[in-house]
């Protein structure tokens, strides 16, 4: 089949079963990966990102060639970049300068201005704080303001966990024949988590969010360590739109050392190169094979790329 342009390849990514992760680590049932960082933008977040573009299109809030503006942390801004260029609409990206500078490169390759915004006093590089992503959205809503643009607001527009709930959730079902039983998934703006979730309960399979250690405000744990490496999420952000509402069954706590420990394991073992986000997942599915979800099936998703990451410690050798 031959495609009419990028954007109609988005979907549809391959799973695969971790069996030799599974193995070394005597885990009693599977886990199962929904390799997302193979998208056009090396991340999950070309799915909301073309949902976003698309629906905003159709109904009429996002005009012909006007520009669109979105804070990120790099790979929501990569899949606009691709689906605002493709669709002809300018597009702004808006990133705390915390994150990592391939994902600056990247969107400025594929077209995107990107305005980097300082983090706040005392964060760290690498480590991107809610506080940070405060000034961030600050920045994006005088930009959205000053062009006249439309705001793609992933954190609110109901196309992020759409993308979810009618892609990657029943993806997941069919990929597993139905043999899937627990989901779990870091989460960002919790589109992936709640777009699952809404599909899978319905099958009864069990959701759960992974957050990193020391910031579990999902939980309603207080947040004691709000820094961290794991890059996209885990902002300590107590009330997250799309969660609102979604059927869960618990939450994971996982420590960024926990996440490099587990990336490196998929990419050794398994030969697949992901980021932080999919080292949280795989230690999350750990858990719960050990713990509630002992003798199941549980998906995650690889939900961006190891090249997002050469800058980071992610890689340093041992």
């Amino acid at each position: 089949m031959i495609f009419g342009s990028v954007i109609e390849t988005i979907g549809e990514t391959p799973m695969v079963e971790l069996s030799r992760i599974g193995r070394a680590l005597d885990l009693d049932g599977r886990i199962i990966a929904k390799l997302d960082y193979l998208l056009p933008g090396f991340s999950k977040k070309d799915r909301a990102a073309r949902s976003i573009v698309t629906a905003a299109r159709e109904n009429g809030s996002l005009r012909p060639g006007q520009t669109v503006v979105e804070l990120t942390s790099g790979n929501m801004g990569t899949g606009l970049a691709i689906v605002c260029g493709v669709l002809g609409h300018p597009f702004v990206a808006v990133m705390s300068a915390g994150n990592s500078s391939e994902r600056a490169k990247m969107m400025r390759a594929l077209g995107a201005e990107v305005v980097i915004v300082p983090q706040s006093e005392n964060s760290r590089l690498g480590e991107v704080s809610g506080a940070d992503l405060a000034l961030v959205d600050e920045i994006a809503k005088e930009i959205t303001a000053e062009r006249n643009a439309f705001r793609a607001d992933q954190f609110g527009h109901f196309g992020n966990p759409e993308a979810h709930e009618t892609g990657t959730g029943p993806e997941i079902w069919a990929q597993s024949e139905g043999t899937v039983t627990a989901f779990c998934d870091f989460a960002g703006s919790g589109g992936t988590l709640a777009g699952v979730t809404r599909f899978l309960a319905q099958k009864g399979v069990n959701s759960y969010a992974v957050e990193p250690a020391g910031a579990e405000a999902l939980s309603g744990s207080p947040v004691t360590s709000p820094e961290h490496p794991i890059q996209g999420g885990g902002y300590a952000m107590n009330d997250l739109d799309h969660l609102r509402d979604v059927p869960l069954a618990g939450y994971l706590s996982v420590s960024g050392e926990d996440a490099r420990k587990h990336v490196r394991l998929l990419a050794r073992m398994e030969g697949i190169f992901g980021g932080y986000s999919a080292g949280a997942n795989l230690a999350g599915a750990v858990q719960l094979l050990k713990g509630p979800e002992k003798g199941g099936c549980v998906a995650i998703v690889i939900c961006d790329s190891g090249l997002k990451y050469l800058s980071t410690d992610l890689w340093e050798t041992e």
